[in-house]
């Protein structure tokens, strides 16, 4: 009898073990590709078990709404790179809005260097005067504030960000708004740094990761707009899926990356520093103070994080499936808005892929 129950465990301890071994895969390790090379691994459609069928109205529909590049990685390998319109790899675009997640980045590069705290007022490192607010409201704004658009200013008044239009609407924190008063975080880091932004950013954060050519190129309005090829966009995507880390280099910690993709304030929960985020109860949208209800892109993976910038130039960043987006071009439709009908779709037709 003592034979016959051994004999049964020892078979069914064969069996559990066979299982695991069918059922489990080796886990695939990230990828960085390597800097100063246009080296890149890959990765078909068909070896993720996703749907070939998907891949042609996916082109289809970018190439109908002016694309001019469009990549998906997974695990940092590239799955699908697709150039239309006489775009190439080697084409420069700008980022327009999206490349405000770079400001984001490098100032907390500047924080856990020790050079800034984004708790501290704005005024702190720029002087007094860098608004035409009354002083007492002047001193409320943060370099936090900055980075959650909550600053208080009046965001009416254009995109010039000279100190007679900047002018207060309400005290810091207490409203909502986008505005190109952001871009006084590149100058809260050259001052705090004793270096150029552009110099600064090159070192900290481009040169890192390999972003090779990218350059910040002045708009004519008094800011400068970040230009760089495809790749590049992807390199700096791949670095925000591993939170602020590449090949195993910390870029910007942990921490503070968490932060920036979480809610940032009570007002707009789909906005952390300079990010957007997906899968929230509500949102706002750029010029707009009305609230809406659900997802800034319904179709999009809950966890989703974006860089969303004019004409539709999107980093769309999705944790739980180690992916990363990234679409360059001209506006899809008569819509200027870095959010559009355009993202809804899109992602239906990415989801198309893999569902």
């Amino acid at each position: 009898m003592k034979k016959t129950i051994f004999l049964l465990f020892f078979i069914s301890l064969i069996a559990c073990n066979s299982t695991t071994e069918i059922n489990s895969q080796p886990t695939e390790t990230m990828y960085f590709p390597p800097n100063g090379s246009e080296v890149w691994e890959t990765k078909s459609v068909t070896s993720l078990g996703w749907n070939p069928s998907a891949v042609q109205p996916l082109l289809d529909y970018l190439e109908l709404k002016h694309s001019k590049s469009f990549l998906i990685l997974v695990n940092g390998r590239i799955v699908m790179e697709n150039y239309f319109n006489g775009h190439t790899a080697t084409s420069p675009w700008y980022w327009a809005s999206a490349g405000k997640t770079l400001t984001s980045t490098v100032t907390g590069i500047a924080q856990q260097e020790g050079l800034l705290n984004i708790n501290n007022k704005v005024s702190d490192y720029l002087g007094t005067g860098w608004t035409s607010t009354p002083l007492a409201k002047e001193n409320l704004i943060t370099c936090k504030n900055l980075l959650s658009m909550n600053s208080g200013l009046n965001d009416a008044l254009g995109d010039n960000v000279d100190p007679t239009n900047l002018q207060y609407v309400a005290d810091a924190g207490t409203r909502w708004a986008y505005h190109n008063v952001y871009v006084k975080l590149q100058d809260v880091v050259a001052q705090a740094s004793g270096q150029t932004w552009v110099n600064y950013f090159n070192t900290k954060l481009r040169d890192k990761l390999g972003m090779t050519g990218g350059a910040w190129i002045n708009s004519g309005d008094g800011l400068s707009v970040y230009w760089s090829t495809s790749r590049n966009m992807a390199r700096f995507g791949l670095m925000a899926l591993n939170k602020g880390k590449w090949n195993g280099n910390e870029i910007v910690n942990e921490t503070y990356f968490n932060a920036a993709t979480a809610t940032s304030q009570n007002i707009n929960l789909s906005y952390g520093y300079l990010w957007w985020l997906n899968g929230k109860s509500s949102y706002h949208l750029p010029q707009s103070q009305l609230q809406f209800s659900g997802s800034v892109i319904p179709s999009g993976p809950t966890d989703m994080f974006m860089a969303l910038g004019k004409n539709d130039q999107k980093i769309y960043v999705i944790p739980s499936k180690k992916m990363v987006v990234i679409r360059m071009g001209e506006a899809a439709d008569s819509v200027n808005m870095a959010s559009s009908d355009f993202d809804e779709v899109l992602w239906q037709k990415i989801n198309a892929l893999y569902e």
